[in-house]
């Protein structure tokens, strides 16, 4: 195996979800656009959809549709109740995502960028509910 192949073999295991993708099943009926998208419509949460996507994952830009409908579901928990100063920061670390792999060539970086995309709206999810959970 020559450094090239081994380097891209590397970067495909270190990918996000890459360790979920090889343990869990997906559970859509099939791996198609349409049969994933709605495995993750389905899932009851915001970490329900990521561990959808991370099990149904591509490592291709086909998993940019699926990072678009974890982000809209994470985004349910939080997006509303945002102020001025975090909806920009949210906003910020968004666009961190997105510039993090753009001068990169070749699909499995737009699969990088769904995920980091996916990611920051998990956390801010996350943040929202043990929020909500707290005693007043």
């Amino acid at each position: 195996m020559s450094a090239k192949s081994c380097a891209v073999a590397l970067i495909v295991m270190l990918s996000p979800g890459a360790a979920h993708a090889a343990t869990d099943d997906c559970p859509a009926k099939s791996t198609g656009v349409d049969d994933v998208i709605a495995a993750l419509d389905a899932a009851p949460g915001c970490d329900a959809a990521m561990k959808v996507f991370q099990a149904c994952e591509y490592g291709t830009s086909g998993d940019v549709s699926f990072g678009a409908v974890v982000e809209k579901k994470c985004g349910a928990d939080f997006l509303a109740r945002l102020e001025a100063p975090e909806k920009l920061a949210y906003q910020r670390e968004m666009r961190v995502c997105d510039r993090k792999y753009q001068n990169e060539s070749g699909t499995m970086y737009r699969s990088f960028t769904a995920f980091c995309r996916a990611e920051v709206a998990q956390r801010y999810s996350r943040r929202a509910l043990q929020a909500a959970q707290r005693p007043r």
